[in-house]
């Protein structure tokens, strides 16, 4: 049990460095550049799991895959966010949309959402 609540915490470490990472792209790209809110959050969503996938493989998950499989490894882990990003950009849309959710407080409400999403399947699909 003590192993997991540590993984936990790793994992939230991580997370909030790559949390960071995608809101600075997102409200960079948004504000600065004026791209749209969903383009810019597909963009920050992809540089953040790029640093999360380095991160995690590093100090969060223990891979059951071999040297010889990361390749096999980093296609599931690319295809869970595959599906992340789809949760993350349908969360997006729908309190933006919808609610009428500032954009930035609607990525929170959808960050919240889909890391629980990746911590689940990660430990499923990849540990």
């Amino acid at each position: 049990m003590s192993k997991l609540i540590g993984q936990i915490m790793k994992f939230g470490v991580v997370g909030i460095i790559a949390t960071v990472i995608d809101f600075v792209v997102l409200t960079i790209l948004t504000e600065t550049f004026g791209v749209y809110y969903l383009t810019s959050a597909a963009i920050g969503f992809i540089v953040a799991t790029l640093f999360n996938y380095v991160a995690s493989m590093r100090y969060v998950f223990n891979s059951r895959f071999g040297p010889h499989e990361k390749r096999k490894e980093l296609i599931i882990f690319i295809l869970l966010s595959v599906v992340g990003l789809g949760l993350n950009q349908f969360f997006m849309w729908l309190f933006v949309e919808f609610f009428s959710i500032f954009y930035i407080f609607s990525k929170v409400l959808a960050t919240v959402l889909v890391m629980a999403w990746n911590f689940v399947s990660r430990k499923i699909f990849i540990e």
